[in-house]
């Protein structure tokens, strides 16, 4: 039986993603895809028949707050090691199931601290969510966990040329194993069919949400959490170029000798296998991303180098003040993930209700020599809005405070002006402000950096 929940406070589980930041070029693909080669990989391993499959439903758990449902779920077979993992269902207090579910993927186990979090987001979405944990399998190989477990898998993959190596393709499916098994589930329990999911994930598991995205017609909408490392081949020199070496958080790769990549057919391959930027012609579904203004993983702009690249509809949300675990650290010294999170819901609302987002756009361009300009307009028109500004002495602001300046509302839109500084780098964004069925978010715009000025 699952233990009784206590009230102990809100732990948002996101467990530091490898930052892998440099890819070659040449793809290793058959596929071709709006013009683009598309490796084939991926979609050959989940493909695969998995004759280990199978799910069972554990326990029910009735307690103020909502209804819990346990499940087992045996994903796959990979490389001889089978692949089991806690599915949870979490239906908050006076909802009803949606045809469309909010699918979390995450490492860990559904303890106590996992579940007060993830009942916490179902009540924001108002919806029946499900948790997908222990992806990926671990620890496996000689005890490896997370960065080393992955680099691991990669070298082998170059030491015999084993497409199913990459420890991606085995996280994906379990995420497809898993939709699979909600089908099932929510026909047995509630007599009614779950056809489409929002899929999720931080970090790594945000990269295993891209990729998923890309491989599953069922996935309505992708809402990946600081993985703001598309488009790699590019990331790797522009990150060495803003913060002078490779961030200390991608060590695994760098002693593996993955970073920087070699040069080699086999490496080659392998990048574009991994590189959800290879499949962003199969990535049209809509794209929620959320990232940390101060993730010590990514430059602060890294997300310029992929997002003219992605097709479809799109959305940015960056948390100012907070680094990879998306905690917003404030002036009275308050700490909060509610921006993280009412994104995240307000997302899942939308798509489940079919319900249109807000269409947001902006335009930055200059204001003078010495000042840029930023105008954003959405339809709906936003409630309010702010632009966030950091100063730092090189482009590197993993350590700078964000600081807000009101924008002002004239009909939709909102617009800005931002001095450039003669000694430091100023880096800017925008945010607005909207709601659904009450629940306040925010989203925001790409980031802008100014150099100093002669």
């Amino acid at each position: 039986m699952l233990r009784s929940l206590t009230r102990c406070g809100l732990w948002f589980l996101l467990v530091a993603f490898c930052g892998l930041t440099c890819v070659a070029s040449q793809l290793s693909a058959d596929d071709k895809v709006g013009g683009a080669m598309v490796p084939k990989a991926l979609f050959n391993y989940i493909a695969r028949p998995e004759p280990k499959f199978e799910w069972k439903l554990k326990d029910k758990t009735e307690i103020y707050f909502g209804t819990i449902y346990d499940l087992e779920l045996v994903s796959q077979e990979w490389q001889g090691i089978v692949w089991e993992h806690q599915l949870h269902v979490y239906v908050p207090r006076d909802s009803k199931p949606s045809e469309t579910m909010l699918l979390w993927n995450t490492g860990g186990s559904g303890n106590e601290r996992n579940i007060v979090f993830a009942l916490d987001l179902a009540r924001r979405v108002g919806s029946p969510i499900a948790f997908l944990y222990h992806v990926p399998k671990q620890p496996i190989l000689d005890d490896k966990t997370e960065d080393k477990l992955i680099a691991e898998t990669f070298i082998r993959y170059l030491e015999t040329g084993d497409e199913k190596w990459p420890l991606l393709f085995p996280m994906v499916k379990s995420v497809v194993k898993a939709m699979d098994a909600l089908q099932a589930f929510t026909v047995q329990e509630w007599k009614q069919e779950t056809k489409a999911f929002v899929v999720s994930g931080a970090s790594k598991r945000g990269w295993t949400t891209w990729l998923t995205g890309a491989s599953d017609a069922r996935v309505k909408g992708i809402a990946p959490l600081v993985i703001d490392t598309l488009n790699m081949r590019a990331q790797g020199p522009y990150q060495l170029k803003s913060f002078g070496a490779y961030s200390d958080q991608v060590h695994d790769y760098t002693e593996r000798k993955l970073l920087p990549m070699p040069d080699t057919p086999e490496a080659q391959a392998l990048w574009a296998m991994v590189d959800p930027w290879v499949y962003r012609e199969k990535l049209l579904l809509p794209k929620m991303i959320i990232n940390g203004a101060n993730d010590p993983y990514w430059t602060t702009d890294a997300l310029n180098l992929y997002w003219d690249d992605l097709k479809g509809d799109k959305w940015v949300l960056y948390v100012p003040n907070a680094g990879h675990g998306l905690e917003q650290n404030f002036p009275d010294g308050k700490k909060s993930r509610d921006r993280a999170l009412n994104g995240l819901a307000a997302y899942a609302r939308h798509l489940m209700k079919e319900n249109p987002m807000p269409k947001v756009t902006w335009k930055h361009d200059n204001a003078a020599d010495d000042a840029a300009r930023l105008t954003l307009s959405s339809d709906p028109a936003p409630r309010s809005g702010r632009l966030w500004v950091a100063h730092a002495k090189s482009r590197d602001f993993r350590l700078v405070e964000w600081k807000e300046q009101p924008l002002p509302l004239t009909e939709n839109s909102l617009q800005g002006v931002v001095s450039s500084s003669k000694t430091e780098f100023v880096a800017f964004y925008g945010e607005a402000d909207f709601e659904i069925d009450g629940l306040q978010h925010s989203l925001s715009t790409q980031m802008r950096i100014l150099e100093p000025r002669p």
